[in-house]
């Protein structure tokens, strides 16, 4: 089979390549065929820097495929479902830049009927990270469905994201009013088409009175991707017993809020990382999502509100590029020709 391969960190030119063998799933294990492979900043940033764990690695964590194989005592999946995946390589040396993966059966999840794989490919640690930020509030929920939220107001920053995307679709499916900021009119379209109820621009010194304008008794809950540049902004806005969700580090590697401002709210700042978020929260997550695909909630594409930019296999060098420059929307590997 060809894969995508690299065995020592650096820029994109480290990966190649190669053909490998097809790998036979151990007990507890499935093996895909892979048809998309999905691109994520953790896939170039794991590419780019420290030592491998391992003396070769296939890049990404998110993907879509068809099961290929099972290994002794699955009982959850079957020889062709069709199915979503995510932290393919965490702890292992084979993600999804390639033609079959072997995966851990918790890491493959079943597609409802009428998904397609692009769809399915951009799920995976966007749409489950979105989740987490969702549901860490001192009052729950701790799980997304219709009306979960309902009564809450959620502030997206960076609403053309992934994460952000997919945050606005979740959220409004859970029955919250959704602020999302943005930093073009082309990003407040996308943040839109979404399905935001209220899109606002930055930079802007006016920004705090404009969500309160939007919220006057402030937000319940933040989605973050910038916690050095906003967190300020996110104690002005945010209402008592707020939770703001960080989960990356744009703009800066620290950031200060003000003390008495946040405990006199009782703001809960909460950082996660799916990587080490444990199995309850994937799981919980695993399953929300698929009950949102069958509801039609996640769909993708420019007018859904994430573009999409497709490379064959043998450019992921040029996808994790893209990835890093930050193109706006999603950028997907096709590996198979298959709808």
């Amino acid at each position: 089979m060809k894969a995508i391969v690299y065995s020592h960190t650096g820029p994109s030119t480290v990966l190649s390549l190669a053909d490998r063998d097809v790998a036979a799933p151990g007990p507890g294990e499935v093996r895909v065929r892979i048809v998309a492979s999905g691109v994520n900043p953790t896939d170039w940033k794991a590419r780019s820097a420290g030592d491998l764990a391992f003396a070769e690695v296939v890049p990404n964590q998110d993907g879509a495929g068809i099961v290929d194989a099972l290994g002794e005592g699955v009982t959850d999946a079957e020889v062709g479902d069709r199915v979503w995946l995510y932290l393919a390589a965490h702890g292992r040396p084979t993600g999804t830049a390639q033609e079959f993966a072997v995966l851990p059966a918790d890491r493959v999840v079943k597609l409802p009927e009428g998904i397609d794989f692009d769809v399915a490919a951009s799920l995976g640690v966007p749409a489950m990270t979105a989740h987490r930020a969702l549901t860490v509030h001192e009052h729950g929920p701790s799980r997304l469905a219709p009306e979960a939220l309902t009564g809450r107001v959620v502030l997206v920053q960076g609403g053309a994201g992934a994460v952000g995307h997919a945050a606005i679709q979740l959220a409004v499916w859970a029955g919250a009013t959704v602020i999302a900021t943005v930093s073009s009119d082309s990003k407040a379209e996308l943040a839109s088409a979404a399905g935001a109820h209220y899109v606002v621009r930055y930079p802007d010194d006016s920004l705090a009175d404009r969500i309160l304008e939007i919220a006057p008794d402030g937000v319940d809950q933040v989605v973050e991707v910038a916690p050095a540049q906003n967190a300020g902004l996110d104690v002005e806005v945010l209402a008592n017993h707020g939770s703001i969700a960080y989960y990356a580090n744009n703009n800066g590697d620290d950031f200060t809020a003000p003390i008495i401002a946040s405990f006199a709210k009782n703001v809960r700042w909460q950082g996660l990382l799916l990587y080490t978020v444990g199995p309850v929260a994937l799981r919980a997550a695993a399953e929300d999502i698929t009950a949102a695909l069958r509801a039609g909630v996640l769909p993708v594409g420019e007018s859904s509100g994430l573009p999409l930019t497709w490379f064959p296999l043998e450019e992921t060098a040029a996808a994790h590029d893209a990835v890093e420059s930050g193109v706006t929307g999603k950028v997907l590997i096709r590996v198979a020709d298959i709808r």
